[in-house]
């Protein structure tokens, strides 16, 4: 075992100098009341003696196991002094009943951060680098799990070399939380892959994916924005399923967020998907995201919009630093006000000729 916590009343506060520290590993003698309680699974309850390693000033001890489930996850030592009255049984069904709710809820936290960390992995796995663009673009990609107790999200990126220099740039956000989330994410990105090499234009690559995903009743719906970059033709064109608008970024000119015909969520079966066109610049930058970066609770979208769209970011320079320049900007600090949502990034600029 390894302590997890030991409090004292000031006067005893000395005394706890000689005891091992919380996150230190803790050896219970044969015969102590810990390791009988350990042996046993029930409380102990006794006068402390030598082999108890107690502080001098206790003359009541009591040990209580916190099982949950059948298993043991810890122990709750307690002792009294002599100005205190010592321990009673009734005491220690008291205690023991506080005890076993404690386990539970210790269980509960173990168990929890277990299946997030396997999401969390999960994701990170499936969330791999996008592929190679052409050597005429330039991208750059960054993936922030939640603040909040979610964790793990749906978020995806993904890029696609095609025929004659072009990339097809690909931002999504499969809608919940969790390891199905993360499958699904999968999913989305390997079929975008596979439709992607039929060379379609964006919205009917739109198109094939809601056909495809809404066939499978399990899916879950997910938001979509596709951004076909061609500098050789100087254009994006570009198709959204529900998602925010992509964020263009000029030297010396406020942030614009294109406007892009946007059609339901995929998953849904409704087609409908439209696409635009917008010139690309050698020196501008097209800044693709997740709701995570904007959104707040209780917060109308344009505002949010709005807040990105007052921003003044690097538009020269390495890509790496335009995100951590926007994640700082936007990114909520850890906190009761960390991001409840992932956030994904995927910038993207045209290299000079």
């Amino acid at each position: 075992l390894r302590r997890a916590a030991v409090r004292a009343v000031p006067t005893l506060e000395a005394a706890l100098a000689d005891l091992p520290r919380p996150g230190e590993s803790v050896r219970h003698r044969e015969g102590s009341a810990a390791a009988r309680s350990l042996a046993t699974g029930v409380a102990v309850l006794t006068e402390p003696g030598p082999e108890d390693a107690c502080p001098a000033a206790v003359d009541s001890l009591l040990v209580l196991p916190l099982t949950a489930h059948g298993h043991l996850v810890g122990l709750l030592t307690l002792g009294r002094t002599g100005a205190a009255p010592a321990y009673t049984p009734d005491d220690a069904a008291l205690l023991g009943s506080l005890a076993a709710r404690t386990a539970t809820g210790i269980d509960h936290a173990r168990r929890y951060g277990h299946s997030q960390g396997i999401a969390l992995e999960l994701q990170r796995a499936l969330l791999s680098e996008p592929g190679n663009p052409h050597q005429n673009l330039a991208l750059a990609s960054r993936y922030l799990p939640s603040g909040s107790s979610s964790v793990v999200g749906g978020d995806w990126y993904e890029t696609v070399r095609l025929p004659f220099g072009r990339t097809l740039l690909a931002m999504g956000d499969v809608m919940g939380h969790g390891v199905e989330a993360a499958v699904d994410m999968s999913h989305y990105r390997s079929a975008l892959r596979d439709i992607a090499g039929m060379d379609l234009p964006p919205h009917r690559i739109l198109r094939q994916l809601d056909t495809v995903i809404s066939a499978d009743d399990s899916a879950r719906p997910a938001t979509c924005l596709l951004v076909l970059a061609d500098p050789s033709r100087g254009r994006w064109t570009l198709s959204s399923a529900g998602h925010l608008p992509p964020a263009l970024i000029t030297p010396d000119r406020p942030t614009e967020l294109l406007r892009v015909p946007t059609g339901p969520p995929l998953g849904t079966g409704f087609g409908g998907y439209e696409q635009a066109t917008h010139p690309l610049d050698a020196e501008q930058t097209l800044l693709l995201y997740t709701d995570g970066l904007v959104e707040r609770r209780g917060e109308d979208i344009d505002t949010s919009l709005e807040r990105l769209a007052a921003l003044r970011l690097p538009a020269t320079g390495d890509l790496d630093d335009l995100l951590d320049a926007t994640l700082h900007s936007l990114a909520p600090t850890p906190g009761p006000a960390a991001a409840e949502d992932d956030i994904a990034l995927l910038a993207a600029r045209p290299k000079a000729r």
